[in-house]
């Protein structure tokens, strides 16, 4: 019995590196291959489709000129970049309940996906209320399940929370468990000092950026900026000589 059980204890160790090779155990010979390696920032889109854009700006609508400044800013993003796309406030619904929770990941997170991105946004129409904070929930838990590494938001609206707790309440407990989320935040068009200031402090508190984009320049001036500062982060392993 002896002699059996050190038999297949050798054969195990002969056996070990094809079998880590296989099935991704990490053995002495692929332990730096397997960490030394790059992982990307995940960028997901959440943008405003409540009613309010409907409103003239420019002469145009605001939902226009936030159209207008995706289809100029898509063609851009490198193919190897992970993005999504969530909206929100696309529907009413028959309560208020069904309209606070209005949010929906259309485009999710992939690479080579601008093109999918642009024609799901060619479907929507702003209808609704504007649920931010269910919507960064919904992000966190589900849109970046799976995905190691950074999260990087980009959340534009042009209002404040008429739903939830305000976002700003929300990162701030969010942060005391968790510091991988970055949420950029672009206040389109919004006038009340109290919605600025709870956006403002969403951004902040997740160490990401705000951008109080009063024209349609400013709009494309704050979403090229924060693509530009989505950069891809480094998981290497030294490993001890």
């Amino acid at each position: 019995m002896k002699i059996l059980s050190f038999m297949l204890i050798v054969i195990m160790f002969i056996m070990l590196p094809a079998i880590a090779s296989q099935y991704g155990i990490y053995s002495p010979n692929n332990y730096q291959k397997n960490f030394s390696s790059t992982e990307q920032e995940r960028l997901l889109f959440i943008l405003d489709f409540s009613n309010s854009m409907t409103e003239e700006l420019e002469g145009s609508t605001k939902v226009n000129l936030m159209l207008n400044t995706m289809k100029e800013i898509l063609p851009k993003i490198n193919p190897n970049t992970w993005v999504g796309l969530r909206i929100y406030g696309h529907r009413m619904g028959f309560t208020p309940m069904e309209a606070c929770r209005a949010s929906k990941l259309v485009s999710p997170i992939t690479t080579n996906n601008s093109g999918n991105i642009g024609a799901a946004l060619s479907q929507v129409k702003p209808k609704g209320m504007t649920p931010i904070t269910y919507s960064l929930k919904q992000a966190i838990r589900y849109d970046f399940m799976g995905f190691p590494g950074k999260k990087h938001i980009i959340l534009l609206t042009d209002g404040g929370e008429n739903c939830d707790e305000s976002p700003c309440t929300f990162v701030m407990n969010l942060i005391r468990i968790r510091r991988d989320v970055k949420i950029d935040v672009i206040a389109f068009n919004i006038k009340d000092s109290d919605d600025l200031e709870q956006l403002e402090c969403t951004a902040l508190v997740t160490s990401g950026k705000f951008y109080n984009a009063q024209t349609a320049a400013e709009l494309l001036n704050g979403f090229n900026n924060s693509i530009e500062a989505s950069k891809s982060v480094d998981a290497k392993i030294v490993l001890p000589k």
